[in-house]
């Protein structure tokens, strides 16, 4: 794992990936921090959230 889960969440992120395990399940996300890739993307569905970890594969 990559970053640290946290106890509140990051103010202003909406993730609504219902099986990462940053997912507090109300919406919002425990991630210390996020990483969106990559870095030449020009649209919305050309990101990724590169900080996902699927909960139920961990």
């Amino acid at each position: 794992m990559r970053v640290e889960k946290s106890s509140s969440s990051i103010s202003r992120v909406r993730c609504v990936v219902h099986n990462c395990y940053y997912n507090d399940h109300n919406n919002s996300c425990l991630a210390n921090s996020i990483e969106i890739q990559p870095p030449d993307a020009r649209d919305t569905e050309a990101t990724d959230c590169a900080t996902f970890v699927n909960s139920t594969g961990r």
